[in-house]
């Protein structure tokens, strides 16, 4: 198993005073001024990254909506005959 394969079952098995002991370490490391300019960033990060998912999903889907903009619809041939 590969070190990123386990990690899910690492923070699945925590309790609770784990996660205090964990916070704990992490505001001893950062300090309290810190760490709320690491979480705006954090954030930043997480909705650049759902804007360029968006962003994705909308180009991957423009083709088909120009695909069935140009198709003609059905009764429609398109040539005239006098």
């Amino acid at each position: 198993m590969t070190t990123l394969a386990t990690i899910p079952l690492f923070l699945g098995n925590l309790r609770g005073w784990e996660w205090i002991i964990i916070l704990l370490v992490v505001l001893l490391l950062f300090g309290g001024k810190k760490i709320p300019e690491l979480m705006r960033g954090l954030g930043k990060g997480v909705h650049s990254f759902k804007q360029g998912v968006e962003e994705a999903k909308r180009e991957i889907n423009k083709p088909l909506e120009n695909a069935a903009d140009d198709k003609p619809a059905t009764g429609e041939s398109g040539d005239k005959k006098d």
